[in-house]
């Protein structure tokens, strides 16, 4: 089976990694195929076991090569889809979409943390199917309320987020 792992605070804040090494890391824990797509941590490979097989091997894999604290969020091809087909924002230039891989149940804590937050105009999130997305005014992503919140440390082992572009290439790169 074909899966993307998503890497969270991959080369940002002093924790900096290559791509290559990272692929190394991967198929030395035994998984196949292994390719990243883009800097920012999205490994995707082949393996016969669980998605919580996978996360356990490859964050300890990941943590004792790069003696940090790895956290990966592990979707297969079909889930993966789903955050791209299921965007319930209409894709606008003005706008960045943002989708979050997290543990479940948490896209309803991101909620509340969202509903509780000053917002910028036209800044709007939505749960569809369990996912939660988040549309923000470009330039307005580190400097909105919410986006100061997700860097909350403890919320660091519960979710990661790409621009749903990502996801898009993601997709071609398996397919």
């Amino acid at each position: 089976m074909k899966f993307c792992a998503f890497l969270r605070g991959v080369n940002v804040k002093g924790t900096s990694m290559k791509m290559a090494d990272v692929c190394k890391v991967f198929t030395e824990a035994e998984v196949g195929d292994v390719s990243s797509v883009l800097a920012s941590g999205n490994i995707i490979f082949s393996s016969d076991k669980s998605e919580s097989e996978l996360k356990t091997i490859l964050e300890k894999a990941m943590s004792e090569y790069f003696n940090y604290e790895a956290f990966l969020f592990i979707k297969n091809q079909t889930e993966i889809e789903n955050f791209w087909k299921n965007n319930p924002f209409e894709k606008n230039e003005n706008f960045h979409i943002y989708t979050f891989v997290c543990n479940d149940g948490f896209e309803k804590i991101l909620m509340n943390e969202f509903e509780n937050s000053n917002k910028a105009e036209n800044e709007e999130a939505k749960i569809l199917n369990n996912i939660f997305y988040w549309q923000v005014p470009k330039g307005n992503t580190l400097d909105s309320t919410f986006g100061k919140i997700l860097g909350k440390k403890s919320m660091k082992d519960q979710f990661t987020s790409r621009n749903l572009n990502t996801f898009e290439k993601v997709i071609k790169k398996m397919t």
